[in-house]
């Protein structure tokens, strides 16, 4: 006797679904609200009583151009100079000597907690605390001493190492305690250790802000215009007050800020990605790689099929 199997009916194969995405009403509202103020932006200054066509003209002026080497002269030395002091600070604040932390503290805290255009000012106006500057080798009035590029890079300069010591700070604290420890046990000194293993190591968290920091060094340099030093807003000043363009020149001044800005935005981003090598196995793509994707993708888009 053989065992009778019962088949299974042929499936019959599932009508095809239709999928209806869901209506997002909310992303229109707001997507036509944006253009709106963007319209009503541009109505108001279309309208507003501003020569534009007299803004590329001046873009390349002599004085502008000036203006805005300075800019970048004063912005360079300033966070050269924050840079050095502020891994000085650093070090002396993770420093188990109670004098040395301590001072790096109160250094921190003083800095940080006043405004820059007030430090610029005392700077310009040391002379009514010392009328004279007197080094036992070197003797002379103050006012001749601190001219408005000496005020400026000590205010830039001075109160960027304050935050540049808790970048750097932070950076070393990130390297696991074992490096140093392994590197005391082959023997190097204290400043080997800073200088050839930790430093090293901690680029990866120091870069990322540190470009950050200079970037915001551009802009924060034109508050020297307060203490008369020739940076890009003095400069544009110095223009409108002959030719009566005082928007204009604003409007040339932050052209030039763009222009700055973007440049060492993309500096910013080749450095870290160098940086990154030693953290990173697949290093993020290049704006040129990506552009070269996206063109890629574009060029062999196809439609697809909507099934019905």
């Amino acid at each position: 006797m053989t065992d009778t199997v019962d088949k299974a009916p042929a499936s019959v194969p599932p009508e095809q679904i239709k999928a209806i995405p869901v209506r997002h009403y909310g992303r229109w509202v707001a997507g036509a609200a944006v253009i709106a103020v963007l319209v009503l932006i541009g109505i108001a200054f279309s309208n507003a009583n501003i020569n534009y066509s007299i803004i590329p003209d001046y873009v390349t002026d002599g004085t502008i151009l000036s203006g805005a080497w300075h800019t970048l002269y004063i912005s360079v030395l300033a966070m050269v100079l924050g840079l050095v002091l502020g891994v000085i600070l650093a070090v002396m604040r993770m420093s188990s000597n109670p004098v040395t932390s301590t001072v790096a503290w109160f250094y921190v805290w003083f800095f940080r907690g006043t405004p820059v255009l007030v430090q610029l000012l005392l700077w310009y106006n040391l002379s009514l605390v010392f009328p004279i500057l007197n080094l036992g080798f070197y003797k002379d009035e103050m006012n001749q001493v601190m001219t408005p590029f000496l005020a400026a890079l000590l205010g830039l300069g001075l109160n960027e190492a304050a935050y540049m010591s808790e970048i750097v700070r932070a950076g070393i604290q990130s390297v696991d305690e074992g490096q140093t420890e392994a590197s005391h046990a082959l023997g190097m000194t204290q400043g080997q250790t800073l200088r050839r293993v930790i430093l090293p190591q901690a680029m990866r968290v120091i870069v990322p802000p540190t470009g950050n920091e200079f970037i915001n060094m551009l802009k924060t340099s034109s508050l020297a215009y307060a203490v008369q030093f020739n940076e890009l807003i003095k400069r544009a000043q110095d223009v409108s007050s002959t030719s009566l363009a005082v928007v204009e020149m604003y409007f040339v001044a932050s052209i030039w800020y763009l222009i700055l800005t973007s440049v060492f935005s993309v500096g910013q981003y080749y450095l870290e990605r160098r940086y990154a090598r030693g953290s990173s196995r697949n290093l993020p793509p290049t704006p040129l790689q990506r552009l070269r994707k996206h063109l890629r993708a574009f060029a062999s888009f196809r439609r697809p099929e909507v099934a019905r």
